[in-house]
């Protein structure tokens, strides 16, 4: 138990997220994800499980820590809608305002196509996944650099 972070930042979480280096992944997934078989072949092999958390407590305790890439257009990509690849919901504007008020400026999210996700999934660095019950909750955030 550490005072001043997140009971969300177990410490495998925090073991995972220390460390990434600048350019590695991390996936943060709802309940449906395919997290265990996913998992299993990222660069780990690790999953975190946080079943009773959701998705926005998840990603303002990590984004609280994580440094998102400067250098790239879209540093946080989600799965697209299936069947409608330019509709972003509530779950996807929520993380976009969560990563803009970690970072202090305006974060750009992308999308993948849903199978493209999944192969991108398995390329991460390790997965979390949330108890999250809205759909298409499934994230990939890519880590920066501290420059202070």
């Amino acid at each position: 138990m550490l005072k001043g972070l997140s009971p969300l930042l177990t410490p495998d979480l925090l073991r995972i997220i220390a460390a990434m280096g600048h350019g590695d992944e991390l996936v943060v997934a709802d309940r449906n994800f395919p997290a265990a078989s996913v998992a299993a072949h990222t660069v780990t092999g690790q999953l975190v499980e946080l079943p009773m958390a959701q998705t926005g407590p998840v990603m303002e305790a990590i984004l609280s820590l994580f440094p998102l890439d400067t250098f790239v257009d879209a540093p946080i990509r989600h799965m697209q809608v299936v069947g409608e690849p330019d509709t972003v919901l509530e779950v996807h504007q929520e993380v976009a305002g969560l990563a803009a008020a970690a970072e202090g400026r305006p974060v750009t999210l992308g999308s993948i196509e849903r199978f493209a996700f999944y192969d991108a999934a398995r390329e991460t660095y390790a997965v979390v996944q949330t108890g999250e019950t809205r759909p298409y909750g499934c994230f990939i955030l890519k880590k920066g650099v501290i420059f202070t």
